[in-house]
């Protein structure tokens, strides 16, 4: 019997030719693998293309769920967001893909795992991180490292010489990831960060602020300790929640960032995000935080926020690191309850008001009237002592410049 290879299957050109590439090179059995983390209608037609460019066999598995319960929401609750910017849409999807490639090459009894990332991104990275983790045994193959074909020509060409030919066309187009929470864009005219996105052909999830309703729509989150449970009134999942965000989030230009990030491998590079509902339901929990979390906490809270972001980017969910830092962020969430209004209005997202059973906030000392809680007398001798370092060292300094 054939040794077996887990090949990690998105139906695209490079996938598809890959599969041919690797009977070639390595005569393995291909077992192809497709992760559904909510990519729509981009899973259509899979199974015939796999089993006409050469696979034995193609898995498709939902883990919609299992993404947004255990990563998804992980980062929301921690206020995860990389370089300020990028709400790592991308990033929280490639370890649940990889733990399970890891998975099915175990059933599968497989010798190896592959992968069709480039080797200048990140995603190379992510991938083999995970299943070293999870899986040190298996071989990893990343043909983009090793193989000759260098352009969307040389892999369609090499297909038809294999007895594929499949409807791909060598005409360039943006190179996107989809899943539930977003969709990245990247090539053509965003390569140089000197152009201006072509947001009429880009888009995808939404329209441009320029092109959302005249009017403004109110949205009403709830949360249970860090996670949303209701959406206008009506009880969802986290996962439906999502689903409904997106939508209207995108009707109301929400959510669209272009940035130029720091890859892990060194390189610089320029994309287009759309995150429509991941980007409200960050906002919602971040401006419910804002009521619930003390001056102290918030502030560690922030610091681990952005390491947290690193880890994720990075690839290194599977470590004892993020485990010891989502422990952290769990107990800040025993108090995040409460419902945050909305008005989303042309790519705006605008404070309706934010009520929670755990605010700390209180109008009794927040007010300009005295109250019984706060009095303003005692503030002078706060300054005295808060001030006391600075007072000491201006009195030093003034007294050498006196004594030269």
């Amino acid at each position: 019997m054939k040794e077996k290879v887990i090949l990690a299957y998105s139906g695209g050109l490079d996938t598809t030719a890959i599969i041919p590439w690797l009977k070639e090179n390595y005569d393995y059995e291909v077992v192809c693998v497709c992760i559904d983390v909510g990519q729509g209608d981009e899973l259509d037609g899979l199974e015939e293309r796999a089993k006409l460019s050469g696979a034995t066999k193609l898995y498709i598995e939902n883990v919609i769920d299992e993404f947004v319960n255990d990563y998804v929401m992980p980062c929301v609750k921690a206020g995860a967001v990389y370089e300020n910017k990028y709400l790592l849409g991308t990033s929280m999807a490639r370890p649940v893909i990889a733990k399970r490639l890891v998975e099915i090459a175990k059933k599968e009894g497989a010798t190896a795992i592959c992968h069709g990332a480039t080797g200048k991104g990140n995603d190379q990275v992510r991938f083999e991180l995970t299943i070293k983790a999870l899986a040190p045994e298996l071989k990893i193959i990343a043909p983009w490292r090793i193989w000759d074909l260098s352009s969307r020509e040389e892999e369609i060409e090499y297909c038809k010489k294999h007895g594929i030919d499949l409807p791909f066309s060598a005409d360039t187009s943006y190179s996107r990831d989809r899943n539930l929470w977003h969709i990245s864009h990247e090539g053509l005219e965003l390569e140089d960060p000197a152009n201006a996105p072509n947001y009429d052909h880009l888009l995808v999830l939404g329209v441009s602020p320029e092109k959302a309703p005249d009017e403004g729509e109110l949205v009403t989150l709830t949360f249970e300790k860090g996670i949303p449970t209701s959406l206008n009134g009506k009880a969802m999942t986290p996962t439906e929640i999502i689903t409904e965000l997106n939508i209207l989030g995108g009707k109301h230009g929400v959510g669209i960032v272009d940035i130029v990030e720091n890859r892990v491998v060194g390189m610089k590079s320029r994309g287009v995000y759309e995150t429509p509902g991941g980007t409200i339901l960050m906002e919602a929990h971040q401006q419910l935080e804002e009521l619930i979390l003390d001056r102290a906490t918030l502030s560690a809270k922030k610091e681990i926020a952005n390491r947290f972001a690193d880890i994720v980017y990075e690839g290194t969910w599977f470590t004892p690191l993020r485990e010891a830092y989502q422990a952290f962020i769990d107990v800040t969430q025993k108090y995040v309850t409460g419902e945050v209004k909305l008005k989303l209005y042309k790519g705006n997202i605008i404070k309706q008001g934010t009520t929670s059973p755990y605010s700390l906030y209180n109008e009794s000392i927040a007010s300009f009237t005295t109250g019984d809680l706060y009095d303003h007398k005692d503030a002078e001798g706060f300054i005295n002592l808060f001030g006391l370092s600075l007072k000491v060292r201006a009195m030093k300094m003034a007294s050498l410049k006196d004594n030269k």
